[in-house]
């Protein structure tokens, strides 16, 4: 099964489980459709651990142009945040809250990329109770399929669509 496959059917089979929600959450419809930014999806337990952990590497072109790869291609990253990182692939119509738009300059001020890293480990499924559980499935091994190398390229690759050129 490619990584776009299974994605795709991870999607399909976590969507129903997910809580459905009688009222928009707070933040919800917030600009881009996107969930509060500035709400965390790490749990209080982990978070100073997870602000404080760094890239291994800086963000080259080259980095950035391998991590723009990993998102288009085997990290799958395409199907919920679309080809430009605004959220809008063709799985976020599965979701109860629109993926992360990556090219709100704003994200990176309230973000961390230990943070994102911490999501791209553990997904982001509501384990905070203050953020309902978004569809974002854990990608970085070992419950992934991309290695946590390829995790920070890619997260280095999203945070710069945020940056003003």
């Amino acid at each position: 099964m490619t990584h776009k496959a299974y994605l795709m059917s991870m999607l399909l089979v976590l969507t129903p489980a997910l809580p459905s929600l009688a009222a928009n959450p707070a933040g919800y419809g917030a600009a881009g459709g996107e969930f509060n930014i500035k709400i965390s999806r790490v749990p209080a337990n982990e978070k100073a651990k997870a602000k404080a952990t760094k890239a291994p590497f800086e963000a080259t072109p080259e980095i950035l142009a391998e991590g723009k790869e990993i998102f288009l291609g085997r990290g799958g990253c395409i199907s919920c945040h679309g080809a430009e990182g605004k959220g809008d692939g063709a799985g976020a119509k599965n979701l109860p809250i629109k993926p992360r738009n990556f090219t709100n300059p704003k994200f990176n001020k309230y973000r961390t990329p230990g943070e994102m890293m911490w999501v791209l480990k553990n997904g982001s499924m509501g384990q905070t109770g203050r953020v309902p559980g978004t569809g974002m499935l854990p990608v970085v091994q070992p419950n992934g399929f991309i290695s946590e190398s390829d995790g920070w390229k890619v997260l280095l690759y999203e945070r710069s669509l945020g940056e003003k050129k």
